[in-house]
């Protein structure tokens, strides 16, 4: 049966009541303030709707992750990381990030990042939750993606490119901003042809549950570390 949230921004279901079919859809309603998105993503949950519809929340299974410790990328995406001559910065243009990922492509010709989300994950970067990790061709952004840092857990929301091969360096970045952070989970959420290529892996509920809670310990205070 599906959960409606009620006024409490810590309260939701387990995640292993969410439905089949949908799958992994868990409960609806609530707001998307810090505090709530915070307690979500703590236990494995995360929002997806589009903005006729309310909020849903969701806890898929098999869930897409990457474990950044024995991340190993394929010969061409390390050939890729070796070679390119982007410059990479983190968290020097939030906004534009999020704004690139909700614009529409021939690949995703609707965006569920609404209006509403773009305003949450921004107050969460203020709070210093939310980062963004950017590929620059000098003062172009070229390519990107952001999420969310919890402990030794990075949520990642959504990524964009404007030029080839933009995106895989944001995201090899990231692993190794991960890696030097001692951090143990890359949360990708749901699985796509384009997460799978980049070495990607599904997992069970239980299982992500098992990575979560581990990753929940580490205490990893700088991200990127310098």
């Amino acid at each position: 049966m599906l959960s409606q949230l009620n006024d409490d921004p810590e309260y939701f279901p387990d995640p292993s009541l969410a439905l089949d079919e949908p799958n992994g859809l868990l409960a609806f309603g609530g707001d998307l303030s810090p505090k709530r998105l915070i307690a979500a993503y703590r236990r494995g949950i995360f929002p997806w709707f589009s903005d006729d519809d309310p909020i849903m929340w969701w806890s898929p299974t098999p869930r897409c992750i990457v474990l950044p410790q024995s991340y190993s990328p394929g010969r061409t995406l390390s050939k890729l990381w070796r070679n390119h001559d982007y410059s990479i910065r983190f968290n020097t243009a939030f906004e534009q990030v999020i704004w690139a990922c909700s614009e529409p492509t021939e690949q995703r010709p609707d965006t569920w990042i609404t209006d509403d989300m773009m305003h949450a994950y921004i107050q969460l970067h203020h709070q210093g939750i939310a980062h963004s990790v950017e590929v620059w061709r000098q003062d172009l952004l070229v390519g990107g993606l952001y999420g969310l840092k919890i402990n030794g857990m990075f949520c990642g929301e959504s990524m964009f490119h404007r030029q080839t091969g933009a995106s895989k360096v944001a995201f090899i970045a990231l692993i190794e901003a991960m890696r030097k952070s001692a951090m143990t989970l890359l949360d990708c959420q749901l699985e796509n042809p384009h997460l799978m290529n980049l070495g990607a892996q599904l997992v069970d509920r239980p299982q992500f549950i098992l990575h979560l809670n581990q990753a929940l310990l580490i205490q990893c205070e700088e991200f990127p570390k310098t």
